[in-house]
């Protein structure tokens, strides 16, 4: 009886967003109606997670069973027949199934990728087609998967370079955001007295009557404060719980199966529109070094070389950190009881104003920096 109105309550929510959306493609667009657009853009986003929230009951046991490991994560995703599983194993060295035909991969294949010192981990999933973010091929197990991990590497074939604006369309219907940043929007819930706007900058896109009534989907009494000029859809995204904002890389495979000068043309337009671009064959393990360090750069990863006291530095495994962190953060990874016990730290190379400098907890860490930590023992 309950799974029966589960059900048709999925539906419903299922039908009002395309009757919104059917509403929406067919209003004129111009100053009169902007501020019922974004309502109903807003109303849209609010049913979506409504049913999402509703879907992840009981689904227990579903979805790709993933062991975390290594620094970082990175998960490579594109159309069925790619490439990725060759890619993966040319990187990794794992055994993901390959062949010439679609579906190959039908399970989340994990391998660890060893560069610089560090230990990341990348992830093969199953090709991701069109209609993806409404369930289509495994797409809401896909989907999730992607929402864990620290960089994207968007693959796509040389011939069918397209696939890469439906790959881009699907993952933000999931509420993934690609190479963007969480809006600069502070809401600040009370317990009366309506919503009220402040901004501390000048907004393009947006007035208040329209930031109300958008507001007004998600929070009934609020004080906003918009600190930057952002679009209707990112104020959307500031009140959305689900949104997940990720790195991503676009990967050209199968550059050897055309000319020199329409690859440079494919290039030039996909950079144009602020992709970050890479071209390889990884049958023939071409620009794999190159993608290598691309990978390690944009998940801002540093080498931290550990001296411990009265013994020499250790340069074969650097401690692996973000662009960043501390040395409380470098505590926490070392050892549970050394942020209890610290004492100071001495610190020489790129972050320190001297040969070797002593600091504390709050000290910012560079890459390639020289760290010795002294505890209370």
């Amino acid at each position: 009886m309950y799974i029966c109105f589960a059900k048709n309550m999925g539906s419903s929510i299922e039908e009002q967003i395309k009757a919104i959306e059917d509403e929406i493609f067919n209003t004129q667009k111009n100053k009169a109606t902007e501020h019922h657009i974004g309502k109903l853009k807003a109303k849209i986003a609010r049913l979506k997670e409504e049913a999402e929230k509703r879907k992840s009951v009981g689904a227990k046991g579903k979805g790709f069973s993933i062991k975390e490991s290594g620094d970082a994560t990175v998960g490579i995703i594109g159309y069925p027949n790619v490439g990725k599983s060759t890619l993966l194993n040319r990187l990794t060295g794992a055994s993901s199934k390959i062949g010439d035909y679609d579906f190959t991969t039908l399970q989340a294949i994990p391998g660890i990728m060893k560069y610089k010192g560090a230990d990341i981990q990348l992830l093969d999933l199953p090709g991701l087609i069109e209609g993806a973010s409404k369930g289509k091929g495994r797409g809401r197990e896909i989907l999730s998967a992607i929402r864990n991990v620290d960089l994207l590497l968007l693959m796509i074939d040389v011939q069918c370079v397209e696939h890469l604006g439906l790959i881009e369309r699907e993952l933000y219907g999931a509420g993934l955001r690609l190479n963007q940043k969480s809006p600069d929007v502070v809401v600040t819930k009370k317990r009366q007295g309506g919503i009220t706007v402040n901004s501390t900058t000048g907004l393009t896109y947006l007035n208040e009557n329209l930031i109300k009534s958008i507001a007004s989907e998600f929070v009934i009494n609020a004080d906003i404060t918009i600190r930057e000029d952002i679009t209707e859809d990112q104020l959307i995204d500031s009140f959305s719980r689900n949104r997940v904002y990720v790195p991503a890389l676009v990967v050209i495979n199968k550059k050897d199966l055309i000319t020199k000068q329409i690859l440079n043309e494919t290039i030039k337009g996909l950079t144009e529109k602020g992709w970050s671009v890479l071209t390889i064959s990884a049958e023939k393990g071409e620009g794999l070094d190159m993608l290598r360090e691309n990978i390690f750069s944009h998940l801002k990863l540093i080498r931290v070389y550990m001296k411990p006291v009265g013994k020499q530095i250790d340069y074969d495994e650097p401690l692996i950190l973000r662009e960043g962190d501390l040395i409380e953060d470098a505590c926490r990874k070392l050892h549970r009881d050394f942020k209890r016990k610290f004492r100071y730290a001495s610190v020489s190379g790129p972050s320190a104003k001297h040969d070797v400098q002593k600091v504390g907890l709050d000290h910012k860490l560079k890459d390639e920096d020289i760290l010795t930590i002294v505890i209370w023992r």
